[in-house]
């Protein structure tokens, strides 16, 4: 089923979260605590959204890792009726992606209940204060990279790291609603 993601306050506090990455480590919002942001991407393996967002996003995080920006993916779906987005699909993902950011699994679907998520991907770009700053799509066309006209989510990080308040226009994502138990 096909959801917008739903409006969250500006400057809402980053949820707080204990969960296991693809790599074997336990990341909190704490492991991130340098970084001049943290997007957060609530995602999975199956959806075909999530699946196209997928190159958009390492090229982001490569793109703006020597300017202290981390991304981290959270993948909330009930892997008993979606088994591709199971842990261990989850790490052949991670490898087959090349992924240049952490893959956290939330078994209990708490932090994506949390940060109020409702759709794979649903983003979060919290500044460095772990301040909800962006919440919002990527861009304007995610079938079609060549159409793209808005990159919200950079144009959101540039903004950011340039100081500046966020963005009026943050459009929801958009993509295939979260798998709950």
């Amino acid at each position: 089923m096909l959801l917008e993601s739903k409006k969250i306050e500006l400057g809402t506090p980053v949820v707080e979260f204990a969960l296991k990455g693809v790599d074997g480590k336990i990341y909190t919002p704490s492991s991130f605590a340098g970084a001049s942001a943290l997007v957060v991407v609530v995602t999975c393996n199956h959806c075909p959204y999530a699946k196209a967002s997928w190159p958009l996003l390492i090229r982001l995080q490569a793109a703006f890792k020597e300017e202290g920006v981390q991304f981290v993916a959270v993948n909330p779906n009930d892997d008993d009726a979606y088994p591709e987005d199971s842990f261990e699909r989850m790490k052949e993902n991670a490898k087959a992606l090349a992924l240049n950011f952490p893959y956290l699994r939330d078994d209990t679907q708490s932090v994506a209940r949390n940060l109020g998520a409702v759709c794979t991907p649903d983003i979060y770009v919290y500044d460095s204060s772990h301040k909800l700053y962006y919440h919002g799509r990527i861009n304007d066309n995610w079938q079609d990279p060549n159409k793209v006209r808005e990159q919200n989510l950079k144009d959101a990080i540039e903004r950011l790291l340039r100081g500046d308040v966020p963005p009026l226009k943050q459009p929801p994502s958009i993509g295939c609603s979260i798998k709950w138990k």
